[in-house]
């Protein structure tokens, strides 16, 4: 694995899976704990949980570890980074306190109400009755969200009233997403089109990445179900360089401070949720992490070194790091197994990823493992991120959907349209 510097990836997504394939690439040794059978191929596993903080410090120290990243929100919220930073270990990540802004979706619209930092409309209930009784009073549909983490299933922009009423019942009432649901947001629809800003922070500085677009429902034309994200691509054009502007001085620079005046400076990334009407963005949500799929086209659109960037945020002072301009376009999709995004069936073996890629192309694995027999079964509901990075994005999404055609399993399911709104700007539908 050659010398470097011993890092530790935690987390199992393809998002993990890109981030340690960027820092192997840097010459640095990585661990992926637990990781998938792609994450194994460029470094080793340690079969440790993300959510078990005592024993990813253990392993850290017994790795003797430079850097921890910390891929996925949950260990992020219960104190990872906190927990390794009292061992003297640097890590990647924002602290418990700084984790908030994801980990409890009350805090973060009353921060933004702080702080004035555009955002939706809003009220909080702990109430199931009294929550029901408001949207009933308001007689439109609005956006219902668990106050928790709920693996990206806390979130209903109801269509009818009804339809809200029927979200509160099941976070707050039946309890379907636990104690994430026992208090619940109720927000305005915001209308416009929805982008994924990344910027990568130290407390204070903010380094932007490439402005992306997740695609959240299932099947094509923006149907059916949300999920975790079903592709990605970046450059986003609906962010402009107006709008970017925008965003750092009206969101990102008023969060960073907000947060330092609050006691708790925001070090890691920052995904700025966005909804962008007519050229105005507005806060949808933060999260504390690299978003995935995002983070599968961020990596190689990325002009500068991984490594260099994700120490300096861990360390607090970007203030040394060059510029790094961005690199072409970048497309992926998410291939996913049968069942999801409902109860997705695992153990169904994948063929078609032994042929060589083509230039720009990639391959992140996500729900993984390998079988006795050494071949590559599914192991949860997102399986791969196949995608491209090219000097344009009609190249990327050419190359992309090209080698989804190789790779099969029983149940496969995949949209045939990411990045449709960019590469047709006259459709109404899809993302």
């Amino acid at each position: 694995m050659g010398s470097g510097a011993r890092i530790i990836v935690v987390g199992s997504g393809s998002r993990e899976h890109a981030l340690g394939s960027a820092l192997v690439a840097c010459g640095h040794r990585v661990v992926t704990a637990p990781g998938n059978a792609g994450t194994e191929a460029v470094g080793r596993n340690a079969a440790v949980r993300p959510d078990d903080v005592a024993g990813l410090v253990d392993l850290a120290v017994h790795e003797e570890a430079d850097l921890v990243v910390v891929g996925p929100e949950l260990p992020l919220t219960v104190g990872l980074v906190d927990a390794l930073g009292a061992r003297g270990i640097l890590a990647f990540g924002p602290t418990r306190a700084a984790a908030r802004l994801e980990g409890s979706k009350a805090f973060m619209k009353r921060f933004c109400q702080r702080h004035e930092i555009a955002t939706a409309p809003f009220a909080v209930f702990e109430d199931p009755d009294a929550a029901e009784r408001y949207v009933r009073d308001a007689g439109r549909p609005l956006v219902v969200k668990a106050d928790g983490l709920a693996a990206g299933k806390g979130v209903v922009v109801a269509d009818t009233v009804d339809e809200a009423c029927a979200a509160i019942d099941r976070f707050s009432r039946k309890r379907e997403l636990g104690d994430a649901g026992a208090t619940v947001v109720l927000e305005e629809r915001l209308a416009g089109e929805e982008a994924s800003f990344h910027v990568v922070c130290d407390g204070t500085r903010a380094v932007p990445l490439t402005p992306a677009q997740d695609h959240k429902r299932v099947a094509d034309g923006d149907r059916g179900p949300n999920t975790g994200g079903m592709g990605a691509y970046a450059p986003a054009p609906v962010v402009t360089a107006e709008v970017h502007e925008r965003v750092m001085r009206e969101i990102v620079d008023p969060t960073l401070r907000g947060m330092a005046a609050e006691g708790t400076p925001f070090r890691g990334v920052l995904f700025v949720g966005l909804m962008i009407d007519a050229g105005t963005p507005r806060l949808l949500e933060y999260n504390v992490r690299f978003g995935d799929p995002e983070a599968t086209v961020l990596v190689p659109t990325y002009g500068g070194d991984w490594f260099e960037l994700l120490r300096a945020s861990a360390r607090g002072d970007l203030s040394a790091l060059r510029p790094a301009a961005a690199r072409g376009a970048a497309l992926s999709v998410v291939m996913a197994a049968a069942g999801y995004p409902g109860k997705p069936r695992t153990g169904d073996r994948i063929t078609g990823l032994d042929a060589p890629l083509p230039d720009g192309a990639f391959v992140m694995h996500a729900g993984t493992t390998k079988a006795d027999d050494g071949s590559i079964v599914t192991n949860g509901g997102r399986v791969l991120t196949v995608g491209a990075r090219a000097s344009t994005l009609e190249d990327a999404a050419q190359i992309a959907y090209d080698l989804v055609g190789r790779i099969h399993w029983d149940g496969e399911h995949h949209r045939s349209d990411i990045g449709g709104r960019a590469l047709n700007p006259s459709r109404k539908d899809g993302p």
